[in-house]
């Protein structure tokens, strides 16, 4: 008898146009009022999403490790820890401070900007926002480099297996980790670059997203060290959600990298190939043009858990009870079929 899954948050949602992306620390001693604001989190939701059905409003939140420990009781997630620093020998991935992130996103700014206001008016000075990113859709899913961004994204059920903790962890199943790094770009020396090179830099033709050949594609392109595989060659994916940021003023312009997956380890070995290199010093060319300036790992608990959270000191016996998708985000179809209990591969 297979074992009913419970109804993860919307890290699969449709496609948006807009995204907020918010990371929190939570002041000591506010831990009980944090929690009852992730508690309050999903009915807010529905309430902003109701007043524009169609526009696929979604709000995912992840706790980082300390926050887990601070905020959760019963079991922990296996393979919940602290984001790892990278000393390349050229680049750094930085670990920031963040103990929540709140991943906000719908077809219009106005719908993410309305729901992120009440949430952080629901917490109150119990938290501290230390990142706040306001993304947007740039010309056909483009990036500032002008590349297409995560076109390598798996799809449907194919999308679930690779994103939801199934059986591996079966507290957590529904759940998923997310790493996020934002990144600012040299737009001034990438712009120097003719397209060929910034081509050879990425791994893609910059028109028609086409990959470059095996024979023509650098190893030191960003296409050839994001690539990963297992021992048996299959390729491992994530989900990525990446979204284009700027603001003019300052010349300020960058991705936010936000990419989900069922085991956070997939992500840490991209990053590692791009900053220490596969083989070692080799490393991603993109970084020359790319400044990591944050980073952080955080678990997604599944939709029912996040309501439920359990206080530390208070025992979880078992995993928390599957309600109706519907019930959590109504007027939302996750687009992924009966949600999988495989072990990861």
């Amino acid at each position: 008898m297979a074992v009913p899954q419970p109804v993860p948050q919307l890290v699969l949602g449709p496609p948006t146009q807009t995204a907020v992306f918010l990371t929190l620390t939570v002041a000591p001693g506010r831990e009980d009022d944090v929690r009852d604001g992730l508690r309050e989190l999903s009915g807010l939701s529905r309430s902003v999403a109701f007043r524009a059905r169609d526009d696929a409003l979604a709000c995912v939140a992840g706790l980082s490790s300390d926050a887990w420990d601070r905020l959760a009781g019963g079991p922990r997630p296996r393979e919940l820890h602290p984001f790892t620093p990278l000393q390349g020998p050229r680049h750094l991935a930085p670990a920031t401070p963040g103990d929540l992130l709140l991943h906000l996103r719908a077809r219009r700014a106005d719908l993410c900007f309305e729901l992120a206001r009440l949430v952080l008016d629901g917490f109150g000075d119990a938290v501290t926002v230390v990142d706040e990113v306001h993304g947007f859709t740039y010309f056909d899913e483009r990036d500032l480099l002008g590349f297409v961004d995560g076109s390598e994204n798996p799809t449907g059920s194919a999308a679930a297996d690779v994103v939801l903790i199934g059986d591996e962890d079966p507290d957590f199943r529904g759940g998923s980790y997310v790493v996020v790094q934002k990144y600012l770009h040299d737009l001034t020396a990438w712009n120097a670059l003719p397209t060929e090179e910034q081509e050879r830099v990425i791994g893609r033709h910059k028109a028609d997203n086409l990959e470059l050949p095996d024979y023509v594609k650098p190893p030191d392109s960003h296409v050839a060290l994001t690539t990963v595989e297992d021992e048996d060659g299959e390729e491992q994916q994530i989900v990525r959600q990446n979204m284009p940021f700027g603001r003019l003023g300052t010349a300020e312009f960058g991705t936010y990298f936000i990419g989900y997956s069922r085991t956070p380890a997939v992500t840490e070995r991209m990053l590692r190939n791009m900053f220490l290199g596969d083989p070692p010093g080799t490393t991603d060319r993109i970084l020359d043009f790319s400044t990591a300036v944050t980073g952080g790992l955080f678990f997604v608990p599944s939709a029912g858990l996040l309501d439920d959270l359990p206080a530390p000191g208070e025992t979880r016996e078992t995993a928390p009870e599957p309600v109706p998708a519907e019930a959590v985000h109504p007027g939302f179809s996750l687009g992924i079929g009966s949600l999988k209990g495989a072990p990861a591969s």
